[in-house]
């Protein structure tokens, strides 16, 4: 190996490292760019049960009905009481058919 006594070489030797360190630094910019590009593309995504868009109808619906007529419901709750309200068997039946078919 020779020794460089007069430093000639000197002046292309830091050149080199300046070089080196210069490519080293872009590489390492590069890599987190990179980096950076592949975790905005991996992106979290959501999806909803059928049955999770089937409650958001029915709250939909819940939210545009009419609100409680209370007089109704007294007088509903007084002829109960008295023993007036008569309940029709077949028409409880239907309605209960036609509710379970709804959900289906």
């Amino acid at each position: 190996m020779a020794i460089n006594i007069n430093n000639l070489n000197n002046n292309s030797q830091v050149n080199r490292n300046v070089q080196q360190q210069s490519d080293t630094k872009n590489q390492a910019a590069k890599n987190a760019t990179t980096n950076s590009q592949a975790t905005k593309v991996a992106q979290d995504s959501v999806s909803l049960t059928p049955q999770a868009k089937q409650l958001n109808e029915i709250q939909k619906k819940n939210g545009d009905a009419p609100e409680v007529n209370q007089k109704k419901i007294e007088q509903l709750k007084k002829a109960i009481q008295s023993g007036a309200y008569k309940v029709d068997a077949e028409k409880l039946a239907e309605s209960i058919v036609k509710f379970e078919f709804d959900l289906i």
